[in-house]
């Protein structure tokens, strides 16, 4: 990975890491902001800030489910950094649209935002993992598919820091806009990316999402991957759901400190990616895998006894300083960073399996029906934990079904890997 560190002064992948990294970034932004918002000034129950919180990431997710096969032939067809310039000039108005919601504390017109800004991201994702094979050489693809990987979660950390601590929501409106503008400007200088072969685009996009799944699916090799990958980001969902009701009304803290919660996840998924790229060196294989979400699922657990212990306080919020105070606040960050850096090392690799695995002109399409598995697992994770909850359950028992999904995660690792040396037949 650190030899990796040197595409980032090429031309052929630094702009299109940057593209990348402040949209990721925009998108948390403005969710966390959002987010914490409703959270901390509009409601004020346990129930009402969880189902806000699904609603909020059910909604981001849903695009996904809906467009990503839509985005995968227009990526196959067409050139993929033309593509993702009028994708960055879209975002520039979806964020305008955000901001008139931010100024005038709408939250319809945010949640319309937000729809917006998961279409935006369903159309730039299949480009982003795909295009990397097309720019880089084989040896360099899984360094730059983890640079991207690190990336996204640096500038998730970024994104989430600003939206929890931007005291005044104006600025969060100006900074949006004017982030997804310099988006747009980074976009003019991603090298050509002209397509592989040209498809006849099907715009029935329940038609084609069934048929791109269907078509990918059958590679056995391709069918666990996504499947792994769609378990932990249905971990991932469920765990961003419940951190800022839990931080809120277990942790009995601030909106800083749910900040705190989600930076640490994110930059831990960052230093997984790293240290997976130091182990594998290179090569794409889910040896790790295993082992990595079955720690995970052991951190998790450790994280569900410390919230359970956490001391009962009946005063005021507190903020990141108190609650650092607190003997059991370093075994809560120290469980989160955990399982999110076990969490990195489990899932970079099966992305590089998504490129690696099937031949150029299919990469965006492949990188599509995961996504679109990706997203129909997240929003069922999203509205299920909701459900859990509403049927009674605190959101420290909820951090239970977790862990169902990390034993999930594992066995398909475990499986993937017995198929690794098994030569994948590629999809005509």
């Amino acid at each position: 990975m650190i030899g990796s560190l040197g595409l980032l002064t090429q031309r052929r992948f630094l702009p299109l890491f940057v593209t990348q990294f402040l949209g990721a970034f925009n998108d948390n932004l403005f969710k966390n902001a959002m987010i914490f918002f409703a959270t901390y000034q509009i409601f004020n129950s346990e129930e009402a800030e969880t189902r806000f919180s699904a609603i909020a990431t059910g909604l981001f997710i849903l695009p996904f489910f809906l467009f990503s096969a839509l985005a995968g032939q227009l990526a196959d067809s067409y050139d993929k950094a033309r593509i993702m310039r009028i994708i960055k000039f879209a975002e520039i108005l979806i964020m305008l649209v955000g901001a008139v919601g931010i100024f005038t504390a709408h939250l319809e017109l945010m949640l319309a935002a937000l729809v917006g800004m998961g279409v935006h991201s369903a159309f730039f994702g299949p480009i982003k993992y795909a295009v990397i094979p097309q720019h880089l050489r084989e040896e360099h693809v899984l360094g730059g598919t983890g640079l991207v990987e690190a990336g996204t979660y640096i500038a998730i950390l970024g994104g989430t820091i600003a939206g929890g601590t931007i005291g005044d929501v104006r600025i969060a409106a100006v900074a949006v806009v004017a982030v997804a503008c310099i988006g747009w400007g980074a976009s003019q200088f991603i090298p050509p990316a002209p397509p592989v072969a040209k498809l006849k685009i099907d715009w029935n996009v329940v038609r084609s999402s069934y048929r791109l799944v269907a078509a990918t699916m059958h590679i056995r090799r391709l069918y666990l991957a996504i499947l792994a990958i769609s378990v932990f980001w249905t971990i991932a969902a469920m765990l961003g759901v419940l951190f800022p009701p839990l931080v809120k009304n277990v942790f009995h803290s601030q909106k800083d400190v749910a900040s705190v919660f989600l930076a640490i996840f994110s930059v831990g998924i960052a230093i997984g990616s790293i240290i997976i790229n130091a182990l594998l060196k290179g090569q794409v294989s889910a040896r790790y895998s295993t082992a990595s979400v079955l720690a995970m699922a052991a951190f998790v657990t450790d994280f569900y006894f410390a919230a359970r212990l956490w001391p009962v306080n009946e005063g005021p919020l507190i903020k990141t300083v108190e609650f650092l105070a607190e003997p059991q606040a370093w075994r809560v960050l120290f469980d989160l960073a955990m399982i999110a850096i076990t969490g990195g090392m489990f899932v970079v690799p099966l992305y590089a399996f998504l490129t690696t695995t099937v031949d150029k002109s299919q990469t965006s399409r492949t990188v599509a029906a995961n996504n679109i598995v990706n997203s129909g697992f997240m929003v069922f994770g999203s509205v299920g934990i909701f459900g859990v909850t509403k049927l009674g359950v605190s959101v420290e028992n909820a951090i239970l079904v977790v862990l169902i999904f990390c034993f999930l995660s594992a066995w398909a690792a475990w499986v993937l890997h017995k198929a690794c040396d098994t030569p994948a037949t590629v999809a005509p």
